[in-house]
Order: structure tokens, then C-alpha cells, then sequence
């Protein structure tokens, strides 16, 4: 099965999510939320406030984006040119979060470099690493879905 581009003002249901681009990157999404998520949590937590932040984003973009991928599933879009435009508002918002909890990941792991110990610092870099890929697929989403909403 070939992957293919749901340019024709169409939104896709069903098992079609699995089979769309953007759709298809639902998945990945996840994956790599979850993965900062669970590295963030298993972590010693320093600094309370940037690293809540972290956590935030992880969390709501997790369960709205396996809310969304619920929801185009259940076809409960109708196919409306409205639910096109939340698709890419959706995840313009989540590349906008997730960069900022990136960054701020990235600047309080160099700043506690030398305090975390090194397992706490490997960790905290296997997030950020993870952080910003998921940050890269939340942007290609977000072009693709706005090409989508563009033949709508």
C-alpha cells in the first residue's frame, strides 16, 4: 500500500488514516510524545517550572493528538472543510508548544550539566533528542495539513 496525499478535499476515515499523508504520522507522533514524556517522568526534576512545562505539552499534545487520530478514525469530521483547518491549527499550535518545551529542556540540561549525574543527563538528552523530532513531525503535519486544507 502505497501512501498517498488527501489533496482532493477530502479527509480520510476509517483505516484510511493509516494510509494518508499527514495522517500517517498520528503514529509517530505518539511514539515520540510518549517517549519525552516517559523520559521527562522517569528523571530527576530540578528545576519544577521549565520541566512542568515539558510535561504539559508531552502530556496534552499525547492525549489530544490520540483524540484527534480517535476522532478522523471515527469519521466524526464529516468530511467539513472546518475540521481541515482545526487539523492544521491543531498542529501549528503543538509545533509551536513543542518547540518551546525543547528549548527549555535543552537550555536546563546544559545549565545542569555537571549537578545531574550522568545517567540523569543522558536521559534528559535522549528527551530533548526526542523532543525535537517530535517537534519535526508536528511541523511536516502541519505544512501537510495546510496544503490538505488549501484543495479543500
Amino acid at each position: 500500500m502505497a501512501a498517498t496525499t488527501a489533496q482532493s478535499g477530502t479527509l480520510p476515515s476509517g483505516m484510511g488514516i493509516c494510509t494518508t499523508v499527514p495522517d500517517i504520522l498520528y503514529l509517530p507522533e505518539l511514539v515520540f510524545g510518549g517517549l519525552v514524556w516517559i523520559l521527562v517522568a522517569s528523571n530527576h526534576v530540578q528545576p519544577q517550572n521549565p520541566l512542568g512545562w515539558v510535561m504539559f505539552v508531552s502530556v496534552f499534545c499525547f492525549v489530544m493528538t490520540f483524540l484527534w487520530m480517535i476522532l478522523f478514525a471515527a469519521g466524526c469530521h464529516k468530511n467539513s472543510s472546518g475540521w481541515a483547518a482545526a487539523d492544521f491549527v491543531y498542529h501549528g499550535l503543538a509545533v509551536l508548544f513543542y518547540l518551546s518545551a525543547g528549548v527549555d529542556l535543552a537550555f536546563i540540561t546544559l545549565l545542569f550539566k555537571e549537578t545531574l549525574g550522568l545517567q540523569f543527563y543522558q536521559i534528559n538528552v535522549a528527551a530533548v533528542v526526542f523532543a525535537f523530532v517530535a517537534t519535526l513531525l508536528y511541523f511536516i503535519h502541519a505544512i501537510l495539513s495546510a496544503i490538505r486544507w488549501k484543495y479543500f
